[in-house]
C-alpha cells in the first residue's frame, strides 16, 4: 500500500526474488513526498557511529546495482549518479572537525568513498562560497531524479509481472490477502498515531524549486539546511524548508524565495538561471526521527515501511532488502532501533 519511494522499491525487490506483488496508490505514483524534486542522496557524517548510520551505508553503496536493475527493467532511466557532495567550511573550528573526519571516514566507510578536505580553487565556478576557502568533497553522496525514479520502478514492477493499481482515490481497493506492506507516508504515520492513540510521528512541510541550468555531472552541494541538486535532464534542484507549523501543505512562500535566494548566493554559477518549478509536499518524521520498519503491533499479517522523512531515497534499496527479508524469508534484519515498536 503506497506509491512512494519505500512502497515501490519493496514491491520492485520482491518481485525481483519471485513473489507476486500489487501495488495500490489512491491517488498517483509519487504523489506524496516521493513526488519532490531534490534527490539528494547524502551520507551522515562519518562519526558517532551506529545501526543508522550503517545502514545508511550499506544502502548508498548498494544504490548503483539497485537503480541499474531498475533501469534494466523498466527501460527508463531513474536519474541516478554517484556524483559526490562539495560543503562549505564555515570556520577554523567547522575546519578543525572536517580533518578529524577524514580518517574516520576512510574506517567508517570501508574504503568505499572519501571525505577529503580541498581548497575551493579546486573546484571551479561550481565551488560554493566558503569562508574559509576550504570545501570538503566526499565521494559517497549520490543523486537520484524523484519523479523519473517512481516511474522506472512503476515499470520495473510491470516488467517483472506486478501490478500496480492507481488513482482511485478513497475507491480504491483494499488489500485482498496477506502479506500487506503499509508504505503510506505522511498519511500513513497518522493511521498508525489513530491506531495506538498517541502521536509516533508527524509530517514537517518541505519547499523546494527546480532551476533551469545544464550542469549534470557536477557534485551536489550541501550546506546548512541547504541542498542543491544537479540533475541528468538539464535542470538543477534546491531544497529545502522544513516545517512542523503551515497551513496549506501543498502551497510555496516566501520561505522558499529564501531558500534560492541562499542557494544563489553560496552557488554563484545559479545567480541568473530561471526558476522554473516550485514544489511543497508533507514529509513523514517518526517520533524516533528514525524509520519504522517491521510488523505491525497487534496486527498480524500487516507490516509498515514508513518515517523515511529527509533520507527516504538514499534508504530505499536497504528498505526494501530487509522488508523482502522478513516478508518472504520471515528474517529479521532490520537495524536496531529502527522497528516500528521503537516510535510507539
Amino acid at each position: 500500500m503506497g506509491g512512494g519511494v519505500w512502497g515501490l522499491a519493496c514491491a520492485w525487490e520482491m518481485a525481483r526474488r519471485g513473489a507476486r506483488v500489487r501495488l495500490i496508490e489512491r491517488d498517483r505514483i509519487g504523489a506524496g513526498a516521493s513526488g519532490g524534486v531534490v534527490g539528494a542522496l547524502a551520507p551522515h557524517a562519518p562519526e558517532r557511529w551506529g545501526p543508522l548510520k550503517a545502514f545508511q551505508l550499506d544502502s548508498l553503496l548498494a544504490a548503483e546495482g539497485f537503480w541499474a536493475g531498475v533501469a534494466d527493467a523498466s527501460g527508463l532511466s531513474p536519474g541516478y549518479a554517484r556524483t559526490g557532495r562539495l560543503q562549505p567550511i564555515a570556520d577554523a573550528a567547522a575546519l578543525a572537525r572536517a580533518e578529524e573526519r577524514v580518517a574516520a571516514a576512510r574506517t567508517l566507510w570501508r574504503g568505499a568513498a572519501d571525505w577529503r578536505v580541498i581548497d575551493a580553487a579546486e573546484a571551479g565556478d561550481w565551488a560554493p562560497a566558503s569562508p574559509t576557502g576550504k570545501l570538503v568533497h566526499e565521494t559517497l553522496a549520490a543523486r537520484l531524479h524523484p519523479r523519473q525514479a517512481g516511474a522506472a520502478l512503476a515499470a520495473a514492477i510491470r516488467a517483472r509481472g506486478g501490478e500496480v493499481v492507481e488513482g482511485h482515490g478513497a475507491a480504491a481497493p483494499e488489500p485482498e490477502t496477506e502479506p500487506v506492506i503499509w508504505a503510506t507516508g505522511a498519511a500513513g504515520l497518522a493511521d498508525l498515531s489513530a491506531a495506538f492513540g498517541r502521536e509516533v510521528g508527524r509530517p514537517v512541510k518541505g519547499q523546494a524549486a527546480v532551476l533551469g541550468l545544464d550542469r549534470p555531472g557536477t557534485p551536489q552541494i550541501g550546506g546548512e539546511g541547504l541542498f542543491v541538486v544537479s540533475h541528468e535532464d538539464g535542470t538543477v534542484a534546491v531544497g529545502s524548508t522544513a516545517e512542523r507549523d503551515f497551513g496549506d501543505p501543498h502551497a510555496t512562500d516566501a520561505q522558499l524565495d529564501d531558500v534560492i535566494a541562499r542557494a544563489r548566493a553560496t552557488v554563484p554559477a545559479l545567480r541568473e538561471a530561471p526558476v522554473l518549478h516550485r514544489w511543497a509536499g508533507l514529509r513523514p518524521r517518526a517520533r524516533s526521527r528514525r524509520p519504522m520498519l517491521g510488523g505491525w503491533p497487534g496486527r498480524p499479517g500487516h507490516h509498515v515501511a514508513n518515517g523515511g522523512f529527509k533520507i527516504g531515497f538514499g534508504l530505499a534499496p536497504g528498505v526494501a532488502r530487509v522488508m523482502a527479508d522478513l516478508v518472504l524469508d520471515g528474517r529479521d534484519t532490520i537495524p536496531q532501533g529502527c522497528r516500528v515498536e521503537d516510535s510507539l
